[in-house]
């Protein structure tokens, strides 16, 4: 009951906006804190109501769709791709931002390059082990900063942050980043997600302010 009225709550959010006549800026805003954000220190939890808990053991994660090379990666090879650490700031769509985020984990482009995504993927989907589904396009996922992360500030990703992995895509806002990560497919038109089909963008830029659709 309580995951269902946390998702009501959300998508009346979203119509109210929606309602009010909000639109999205045509231009980036400039600056680092995104316009209509606050900063915080704290990390703030958002999920669905469900924090799934998937043991190394039982966990694994799958490229598929529109590729040369599907592939389904345990824990174990996972982590024996190359690991990369980036330091971001981190844009929650109902008005919070952390700076200073320090992610480890894999970079999307090296999974890009063990899919090999054929030429008409221009989309990812995610999909999560708590039933979380994200649409974003593949041009935001190459940014030099996209990972899926399994630590933060050099300690395993917590569960009520998505741990084992999560996906981070820094440029756009967090809902955009899957946490409990189980799928990424590649996709030639978009499909939309969990909270996209529940008023919010389809993209989520933080500095031209798309939160809704």
């Amino acid at each position: 009951m309580s995951k269902d009225r946390y998702i009501a709550a959300k998508q009346k959010w979203a119509e109210k906006q929606k309602a009010s006549g909000f639109k999205p800026r045509d231009h980036a805003a400039p600056g680092r804190l995104p316009p209509g954000q606050k900063l915080t220190t704290g990390f703030p939890v958002l999920d669905l109501g469900v924090q799934p808990e998937v043991p190394h053991t039982e966990w694994s994660l799958t490229l598929d769709g529109l590729v040369e090379k599907p592939a389904t990666l345990t824990w174990a090879q996972f982590n024996a791709l190359p690991q990369v650490t980036d330091v971001s700031d981190f844009h929650c769509v109902t008005t919070w931002s952390k700076y200073d985020c320090r992610w480890s984990g894999v970079a999307f482009t090296t999974l890009f390059e063990l899919a090999q995504p054929k030429p008409e993927a221009k989309f990812v989907y995610f999909t999560s082990y708590d039933g979380y589904s994200t649409n974003v396009p593949l041009e935001h996922c190459l940014d030099d900063d996209v990972l899926v992360a399994t630590q933060f500030d050099g300690a395993p990703v917590s569960r009520e942050h998505g741990g084992p992995a999560r996906v981070i895509i820094p440029k756009l806002y967090a809902w955009k980043g899957a946490k409990f990560v189980k799928t990424v497919t590649f996709l030639a038109g978009d499909r939309l997600g969990f909270w996209e089909v529940r008023g919010y963008h389809a993209i989520g830029d933080p500095w031209k302010e798309e939160r809704y659709a």
